[in-house]
């Protein structure tokens, strides 16, 4: 052997040849435990009591440890108390995944585990398994497993059980043979080859499940079923349709935008077409309906200067009576809509507004509609243009003069929905512009307020309509229209002078010292107009017309071809009269010990006002009706009425059987300044728990409630949820102690049982003359009703009563009335509604589940007003 090769196999023989391993690990794995821990000689550490193991972003938490240090193995598991119940389960940490289990092995080098008896939150549910093996990349592969978003998660209401499943941690679940178990009873036939269930907590698109129902006249049906698309972050847009057996199908489209700081609205948009009775009979028919709803709201922060919103509610007639979606709802029995959109705009630094609106009225009873496109108005605020740009000294009385201008554009019709469209636009709609310049100045004497003013009116029209009176008809009839540009204007003037008087009482003192004062303001003002007759013929305004009647007599009148045009026309005769009207408010001072300045103010009547004219240009009947407004302030009771009092008596002609009126104030005749002739009033309110506890309750009461409310926080909002979203905090269990949710008890341990309740009244009565009594000479009254109400009561906890209906005082029946039933079933929701009166009597009832993941799983059953058969 060489030197060479010597040196070769020495070296050979001192170099290591045998293959180096990787690390086992690449940090250090940190452990500690509350009771103790011990090592023994095989490298095995047992830790016990609260073990907590660390490495990197994975973390272990159980009452008993065990930890191999040659194979990097753990293996957790729980322990038993004194009386046997098991505490402590194994708690494993990696990043925002959790999962707890009965046992638990983990392997720190491939990190990989294996676990039995898994509890975890997956999305808004829980996913339990009774063998789970964890992947290097998260992965869980699930066997026996059970889905359910009832936080009941020991003893769900419902689950799914997947036979076998693979999870993806905040992604998805994927599973084989699954079928769906409520209360315990598997429902085999409802069993799924394979399921899908995605987690995201993003923004993302998807597939919107239909709705099966029944009815008998259009058959089954599948409906609200589509595709919801999230086109971004500031608006979406989801596609739905329905379809039935019979033939009726439709599509809608529903989108919700926002933009911060910019606007925000929702657009709804839906086609139906309904087929009822069997084709090539004489009850088949075909409606087809459509709807447009748009809301639209501006930011105040967009634009100082231009505002822009809409509020669109166009359906055709039979639109909600077709869609089974609006039937339970107000919009249901809504016989009259309106739509409006607008646009408005200022200048800085100028007096100039422009505003546009877009009116659409609907009648569901006739099927008509009022459309007015577009109404525009330019106005501007008051200048003084005699003002000087400087001042220098005294204001001179021609710099208080200011001048204003208001300026109208619209176009309108009115027709049925089936004519609508084929309006001819020049000669169906009606066109008008007006333009109005008032001027004023206001001049104070002492105590007394005077104001002369001005105006100026000027109508534009395209048309004006030429009548005869028609002997046979027994009245004017349109005999020819002609088109072209018409000047219809006018001008007044007037004065008026106003000033207020304050009177005050202080109560004699054997009355004692409650009330301090009362103060009665008395607002006073009188003013004269006057205006020329622009029924003169140089005005043409109003053209004469002739005819015979019965008894051989030629009667001559007047009629305007003006008549019916957007702005009016002018009335005939020289005008002018004045006007008078008293503004009354009376107030006391009271002491009260509840503010802290010990005087309190109470308003007796908040508003009493008078009003009547006299017409010093009439040749008879001068004096206008007598007006009375009066407002009273009862606590939080307002309430608001008006009248109308007749200020002349009355005749009867016999032959005729027609009263006429008698050209003699009442108060001349010895029957009182007026007669009410009509009046009415309106009003609502809500009826609560608080509202009797309030007249009856003392204060210290009040108090204790107020602070039970504070106590008790958000606790009552929180037990009204099943199932939540949200993930639990890092090293938090979801196996924890059930609160006791049996209620709410006092200091002497009664139980507190609150109902809450609520039930709104809303009542419209009016007053007016009816018929004629001819021994008294005077009107008899008429009275009618509008009494709408509504309500809410919950029994219990989990169930909900609402109600709401009207009712028709002529009829001495409830017209319609709508009541729903909710009970809220933990995991599930139990809703009736029903409609017991009217001609849409029907039902429908639903169960279903609570989470939005789970939400088509549910069960419908509903009954149209179609329906012959009878269910009640």
């Amino acid at each position: 052997m060489t030197p060479q090769r010597l040196a070769t196999a020495i070296d050979t023989a001192r170099k290591d040849t045998a293959r180096r391993r990787k690390s086992m690990l690449e940090a250090p794995v940190t452990y500690q435990a509350s009771d103790s821990i011990i090592m023994t000689g095989n490298n095995m550490a047992y830790l016990f009591g609260e073990g907590n193991v660390k490495y990197r972003d994975i973390e272990l938490q159980s009452e008993r440890i065990e930890m191999s240090m040659d194979s990097s193995i753990v293996y957790a598991t729980y322990a038993l108390d004194t009386v046997g119940k098991e505490f402590g389960y194994p708690l494993f940490i990696e990043g925002e995944q959790q999962i707890e289990a009965r046992t638990m092995r983990y392997n720190f080098r491939t990190r990989k585990a294996f676990a039995a008896d898994v509890l975890t939150k997956q999305g808004e549910g829980y996913l339990m398994a009774e063998a789970t093996k964890k992947m290097s990349d998260n992965v869980m592969n699930v066997a026996d497993g059970r889905y359910t978003t009832c936080d009941e998660y020991d003893h769900p209401h419902f689950y799914i059980r997947m036979t076998r499943a693979k999870v993806r941690p905040g992604k998805d679940i994927v599973t084989g043979p699954a079928y769906l178990v409520i209360e315990d009873v598997p429902l085999y036939p409802i069993g799924l080859p394979f399921a899908f269930f995605p987690f995201t907590d993003k923004y993302s698109s998807g597939i919107i499940a239909p709705t099966y129902g029944d009815e008998m006249a259009r058959g089954f049906n599948l409906r609200n079923g589509g595709y919801y698309l999230a086109v971004s972050d500031y608006f979406d847009l989801a596609l739905t349709g329905e379809i039935y057996t019979k033939g009726s199908w439709g599509v809608a489209a529903r989108s919700a935008y926002k933009k911060r700081y910019r606007y925000s609205g929702n657009f709804d948009a839906s086609y139906l077409v309904t087929k009822l009775g069997d084709r090539g009979l004489p009850d088949y028919s075909v409606s087809k309906d459509f709807k447009i709803a748009w809301t639209h709201a501006q930011d105040p922060k967009a634009n100082p200067y231009r505002t822009f919103s809409a509020g669109v509610n166009f359906t055709t007639s039979s639109y909600n009576y077709n869609q089974l979606n609006t039937l339970y709802t107000p919009d249901g029995t809504n016989n009259n809509k309106g739509s409006s959109i607008s646009i408005s705009q200022r200048f800085p630094n100028n007096p100039l507004t422009v505003s546009a609106t877009m009116n659409i009225n609907q009648r569901s009873q006739d099927s008509s509609v009022s459309l007015t496109l577009p109404d525009m108005t330019v106005s501007m605020s008051s200048i003084y243009p005699l003002k000087r740009k400087h001042a220098v000294g005294r204001e001179r009385w021609y710099e208080k003069i200011s001048i204003s201008y208001s300026g109208y554009f619209r176009n309108s019709i009115t027709a049925k929905e089936n004519t609508f469209l084929k309006k001819n636009f020049l000669h169906d709609w009606q066109h008008g512009i007006q333009h109005n310049i008032p001027v004023s100045a206001t001049y104070q004497f002492g105590f007394l307020n005077i104001t002369p003013s001005a105006s100026y009116t000027e109508r534009w029209y395209t048309n004006k309509v030429h009548q005869r009176f028609d002997t046979a008809r027994g009245g004017l009839q349109p005999v020819d229209t002609t088109y072209g540009f018409y000047r219809v204007y006018d001008y007044r003037a007037a004065i008026s002078a106003s000033t207020t008087i304050y009177g005050f009482f202080k109560p004699w003192k054997i009355f004692g010292d409650k009330v301090q004062m009362i103060r009665h303001s008395m607002a006073l003002s009188a003013s004269y107009n006057m205006a020329p007759d622009f029924g003169a013929a140089n005005y043409g305004y109003y053209e004469p017309y002739t005819y015979t009647d019965r008894s051989g007599r030629t009667v001559s009148g007047y009629y305007s071809p003006y008549e019916g045009q957007m702005f009016g026309v002018p009335g005939r005769g020289r005008q002018g009269g004045i006007s008078l009207a008293v503004d009354n408010n009376v107030e006391m001072k009271v002491r009260s010990n509840a503010d802290s300045s010990g005087i309190k103010k109470v308003s007796l009547i908040d508003r009493l006002t008078l009003r009547i004219n006299y017409n010093t240009a009439a040749d008879s009947f001068r004096w206008s009706d007598l007006s009375v407004d009066l407002r009273l302030k009862l606590g939080s009771f307002p309430l608001q009425l008006s009248g109308v009092f007749d200020t002349y008596t009355y005749g009867y002609d016999a032959a005729t059987g027609v009263p006429y009126r008698i050209d003699k104030p009442r108060w001349q005749m010895g029957k009182g300044l007026g007669r009410l002739r009509s009046t009415g009033t309106a009003f609502s309110y809500t009826f609560t728990n608080d509202t009797f506890k309030k007249l009856f309750s003392r204060k210290g009461d009040k108090d204790d409630e107020k602070s039970k409310q504070k106590e008790r926080g958000s606790d009552e909002n929180a037990d009204e949820t099943n199932s939540t979203d949200e993930k639990p905090a890092r090293g938090t269990r979801l196996r924890q102690a059930k609160k006791d949710d049996t209620g709410e008890y006092d200091a002497d341990g009664y139980y507190n049982a609150t109902v809450p309740w609520s039930f709104s009244l809303s009542y419209n009565m009016s007053l007016g003359y009816g018929s004629f009594n001819p021994q008294k000479l005077e009107y008899n009254y008429q009275i009618r009703h509008n009494l709408s109400f509504s309500g809410n009561i919950k029994p219990t906890k989990n169930w909900n009563i609402s109600f709401n209906g009207s009712y028709d005082f002529e009829a001495k029946k409830i017209a319609h009335m709508t009541c729903t039933i909710t009970r809220n079933l933990h995991c599930f929701t139990m809703s009736a509604s029903i409609i017991p009166v009217g001609p849409w009597k029907s039902y429908a009832f639903s169960v279903a589940v609570n989470s939005s993941l789970l939400r088509d799983l549910k069960y419908n059953q509903s009954a149209s007003p179609r329906d012959v058969t009878k269910w009640y």
